[in-house]
């Protein structure tokens, strides 16, 4: 038995892999590597020592799918092939709603073809749009308010409407902000361009990538008056994607987890955590806020620690040290 992951060379994707072949899966991994790049699959077998079957594909491919399905014994699958930049999906809303859904729902025709019907889906905090109430719980109402975010909502609609026609066991794991690296600096994020995350941007800017650090508002009614956001290491994120493959192995039905820390940490408080980390001094200006942007954002995450039996182990000091490793082992990225 094999678990299928998409878009496994990405950021989030490629630490997964190292989680569950850690813990013993077999995986097949496809990617057509818009944002991410086959240097990382060498890594993930320097760090587990283990091979990895490796698709160049996307999964709007139907045909390349159902080869995959046909040459392989799928159980389960993780689901993180994706666009994901909020600014882009407001340009470029078409590209967003063909990528995110197309894919999503050619996925599950060939999995129900072949039988296989666990799901874990990478979902995302953005699907309760501007809550005004925190923490953040998964029975609360959903509204998404940027394309990237709706694409996610409206593919927790589609997997919850598919999860009734029997069998499925569908999970919709709700990220909230994930950063940091393997311990082992090997795999971390390394973005396309200009990053659109605060973590990469200031670590690009620790190494002299980038000239200084735009913080987008401080009159935000929070402890520094910037805008405070619940963080998560990516390990820990990837060992909630195992836990949750193996939680779908063993129920059916749909549910929505949130995974965070349940704590939240400012602009200017990771900032300074990073500086403490790296050694390095991070400027900065401040800048005005950015549209949509809440000022509070963080989860409540108990529903993850009664079914899945996990939480969140890592605090913001090691997703910094861990992201400087990252960094400056690799200063231009992989």
């Amino acid at each position: 038995m094999s678990v299928l992951v998409t878009g496994g060379t990405g950021y989030i994707g490629s630490h997964t892999c190292v989680e569950l072949l850690n813990s013993g899966e077999d995986i097949v991994i496809i990617d057509n590597l818009y944002n991410s790049k086959t240097e990382v699959l060498e890594r993930i077998k320097k760090i587990t020592g283990k091979d990895i079957t490796f698709y160049n594909a996307d999964v709007r491919d139907k045909a390349a799918l159902t080869e995959i399905f046909n040459k392989h014994n799928i159980d389960s699958v993780i689901h993180f092939a994706g666009l994901k930049a909020v600014g882009e999906s407001v340009e470029k809303p078409m590209l967003y709603y063909d990528n995110n859904l197309i894919s999503t729902i050619n996925l599950c025709e060939v999995m129900k073809e072949h039988g296989c019907k666990n799901l874990v889906f990478s979902s995302s905090a953005t699907v309760y749009g501007n809550a005004e109430k925190m923490p953040l719980y998964e029975d609360m109402p959903l509204g998404a308010i940027n394309p990237y975010g709706k694409t996610k909502w409206f593919i927790e609609e589609i997997l919850r409407d598919e999860a009734k026609t029997g069998n499925w066991s569908v999970v919709l794991l709700r990220y909230f902000n994930p950063i940091g690296a393997h311990e082992s600096g090997l795999i971390g994020e390394d973005p396309n361009g200009i990053p659109n995350n605060l973590m990469p941007y200031i670590s690009q800017v620790a190494v002299g990538r980038l000239k200084e650090l735009s913080v987008f508002g401080n009159d935000y009614p929070t402890k520094d008056g910037t805008g405070v956001r619940d963080y998560i290491h990516v390990v820990d994120l990837s060992k909630g994607h195992v836990k949750a493959v193996e939680y779908a192995r063993e129920h059916t039905g749909c549910e929505a987890i949130n995974l965070g820390t349940g704590t939240g940490t400012s602009v200017l408080e990771l900032k300074d955590a990073f500086e403490k980390a790296s050694g390095k001094k991070i400027p900065f200006k401040i800048v005005g806020r950015r549209a949509g942007d809440p000022p509070t954002v963080y989860a409540n995450a108990d529903k993850a620690k009664k079914l899945l039996n996990w939480q969140a182990e890592y605090d913001i000091n090691k997703m910094c040290e861990d992201t400087w490793r990252w960094q400056s082992k690799n200063p231009k990225g992989y």
